[in-house]
């Protein structure tokens, strides 16, 4: 079937590069920089996972920037001059200014190509959670869904998304003003490893701690078991790590002993949020609950009020 919509994605959702190297599917690079010196995210092509976690290791901090404007001007022009209604799912709102930043430049391009279609959606997602709505995103474009039934979709399929974040490295937190001095001090000390997920407003949340790797990897396998998808016995859930294979083989192992049916996809913790949470970090990303039904009832009229 052709498809009949392009995509636009980012390099946040730290898919493989053979994953998204497809006609039709136009991926846009963030920069992160190493003192002076600029990288782009290519998913790594020019600088692997392990590499650029050895350089943290070795005691250097990068920092991350937006998407600047002539990689967003780029990008939509090639899909205005195609012709073909296109959607970029762009990442989380909650951790960058590029979405933003994504819509003032739509409009400019919008303004040379009054005819293009293009559709900006915030996935309110980062890393392998964004990574397995951008997989399934290519899978249903391939089936022919269009431009408009694209946005619905991505729209709807976000909060069924559920992902967990083990956390190894408390400095990186601290330094991102994530948790305050005293907290990574202490969890120094104590060896608590937080737990970490993505709220509905696409912003990292502490939702818990474990003490210990092991026993925070066995957290991350209950967090599965309790909230997959009963219906789809066979589904397929994205594990993603920073630079710590081990670990993921031992959470493929714990969740494969209860649930046979399960397929992973494995994916890299890429350098622009593995920047702000440093290496060891593990992750398990699912189709399961719907997560607005998480929130207290206060909440839900809350947001019924704000209409969102």
């Amino acid at each position: 079937m052709t498809a009949q919509c392009n995509l636009i994605i980012d390099s946040c959702c730290d898919l493989p590069y053979s994953v998204v190297d497809r006609e039709g599917v136009y991926l846009i690079k963030f920069p992160f920089l190493f003192g002076d010196q600029e990288h782009l995210d290519d998913l790594g092509q020019s600088m692997s996972a392990h590499d650029f976690y050895e350089r943290m290791r070795h005691g250097e901090c990068p920092t991350t920037a937006q998407v600047s404007i002539p990689a967003f001007t780029e990008a939509f022009t090639k899909v205005a001059q195609s012709g073909i209604p296109t959607v970029y799912l762009s990442f989380s709102s909650g951790l960058s200014g590029s979405y933003d930043v994504s819509h003032i430049v739509a409009e400019q391009v919008q303004g040379q190509y009054p005819d293009m279609e293009l559709h900006i959606v915030d996935t309110k997602l980062a890393s392998v959670a964004e990574a397995l709505l951008v997989y399934e995103a290519i899978r249903q474009r391939e089936k022919g869904l269009t431009a408009h039934e694209m946005v619905a979709w991505a729209e709807e399929a976000r909060y069924f998304v559920n992902a967990l974040f083990m956390v190894d490295d408390l400095e990186s937190l601290r330094r991102g003003g994530r948790i305050p001095d005293s907290v990574a001090y202490a969890g120094a000390k104590l060896d608590v490893k937080p737990l970490l997920t993505i709220d509905l407003e696409g912003k990292l949340s502490l939702k818990g701690v474990a003490r210990g790797r092991k026993k925070g990897i066995k957290q991350l396998a209950e967090y599965y078991l309790e909230r997959r998808d009963l219906e789809n016995p066979s589904q397929r859930v994205v594990t993603g790590h920073a630079d710590c294979p081990k670990d993921l083989e031992r959470l493929h192992d714990i969740v494969s002993k209860q649930d046979e049916g399960v397929l992973f996809m494995d994916g890299e913790i890429g350098p622009v949020i593995g920047s702000h949470v440093g290496p060891g970090m593990i992750a398990i990303v699912f189709w399961g609950k719907d997560r607005r039904e998480d929130l207290s009832v206060a909440d839900r009229i809350a947001r019924k009020v704000k209409g969102i």
